[in-house]
């Protein structure tokens, strides 16, 4: 079968490889069948593996949905009884947490930094001496709404000194940016299979300590579908999820692990890297600012600020693109007009000179010059 291939610049879910698409492709099967959950024993030992944890430390345990379900998860299910989380919050994905947090009733400190900005570590342990019954402390790894790197070392170094459990939403980082659950000080990491595995929507881990886990087996039960706990339990029981899972997504998710490990955490990251240099140097070329210093980048997102020309009209070069088979995204940040471009998928620097090839095109439908202006009134004002 031919599928037309599609280049998806937007940060999830990513391209994948027509391998990936077609292992969904199975006879039917019940998900309580031994041979189905053998497949799931195995996806669960190698999402351990991805991070270098160790099997009997750490363990798997799969939800159906998108990452945002790991989040609800985790600080649902791990917070003790009169405990406090600490949310570091310096973009839209640590805002959602705290939004978690807020509609669970939770007592949450939403500690904000600028969108732009690593959190400051003084602030962080300025903030854990203060309060003593801060149990959980919640970092976002990579900011998908600018592209920002959060030291997740170095915060979690001091959230252990303390005393805390460090959850870490690794979601667009997770099997592109190399992670190690001991190096990094992560007790629980998240991630959900669209992006960096390349596989399909429908499933989504969560990676973490067995003890903490069997540890919040008596804390406070505040969901019955999204309850860390209930779930592992029920994997240890029966080697099943609680749940109907997405069967056909799973076996995506087996393709795409198979695919990762042919490829190599080294090269694979070394391909994503080459993806985005490739990415700036055509924004470069054309005279595009992007948002961020890149000391403070992830190497997987540009986060691009609109030109300062009256002709940009973000919807009318996406449709262009899309129409000429490339998917561009808007920015995530409230009040500063972006777009961005993303080094996911199954794609390589070719795709994106390809790319730069058709947006150029698009920019030039609408007469704005290039390199593209900024800064002092719009041109032709």
């Amino acid at each position: 079968m031919k599928i037309e291939r599609k280049i998806l610049l937007n940060p999830g879910p990513a391209t994948t490889t027509d391998s990936v698409k077609m292992a969904q492709v199975v006879p039917d099967i019940c998900p309580r069948e031994r041979e189905f959950t053998e497949m799931l024993a195995g996806i669960r030992s190698d999402l351990v593996r991805i991070v270098h944890g160790s099997q009997e430390k750490y363990t798997a345990v799969l939800f159906c949905g998108s990452g945002t379900i790991n989040m609800d998860v985790c600080l649902n299910s791990l917070l003790p009884e009169g405990k406090k989380v600490l949310v570091i919050n310096n973009g839209a994905y640590s805002q959602r947490a705290a939004d978690i947090c807020e509609y669970y009733g939770l007592d949450c400190i939403s500690l904000e930094f600028e969108f732009d900005r690593q959190p400051e570590l003084a602030l962080i342990e300025k903030k854990l001496a203060e309060n003593p019954d801060i149990a959980l402390v919640y970092a976002t790894h990579h900011e998908t709404g600018t592209g920002l790197l959060n030291p997740v070392k170095e915060i979690g170094e001091i959230v252990h000194r303390y005393g805390a459990v460090f959850i870490v939403d690794t979601t667009s980082s997770y099997a592109m940016i190399p992670i190690d659950m001991e190096r990094d000080n992560i007790d629980f990491c998240m991630a959900s299979a669209q992006k960096g595995l390349m596989a399909m929507t429908g499933l989504s881990f969560v990676i973490g300590n067995r003890e903490l886990i069997e540890r919040s087996a008596d804390y406070p039960k505040r969901s019955y579908y999204c309850n860390l706990y209930m779930q592992y339990e029920f994997f240890k029981k029966t080697g099943e999820m609680h749940f109907t899972p997405p069967v056909q997504s799973i076996y995506a998710v087996r393709q795409a692990l198979d695919e990762y490990w042919a490829e190599g955490e080294e090269r694979k990251w070394q391909r994503h890297t080459r993806v985005y240099k490739e990415i700036c140097k055509g924004l470069d070329h054309m005279g595009f600012r992007r948002l961020l210093r890149e000391d403070q980048q992830s190497g997987l997102v540009a986060a691009v600020r609109y030109p300062a020309d009256f002709r940009w009209n973000f919807e009318e070069i996406h449709d262009y693109c899309y129409a000429h088979g490339f998917t561009i995204y808007p920015g995530k940040i409230s009040g500063t007009d972006t777009f961005r471009l993303c080094a996911l998928g199954a794609i390589d620097d070719s795709d994106i000179r390809d790319f730069f090839v058709v947006f150029k095109e698009a920019v030039d439908r609408l007469g704005i010059k290039i390199p593209v202006r900024y800064g002092g009134e719009r041109d032709g004002r």
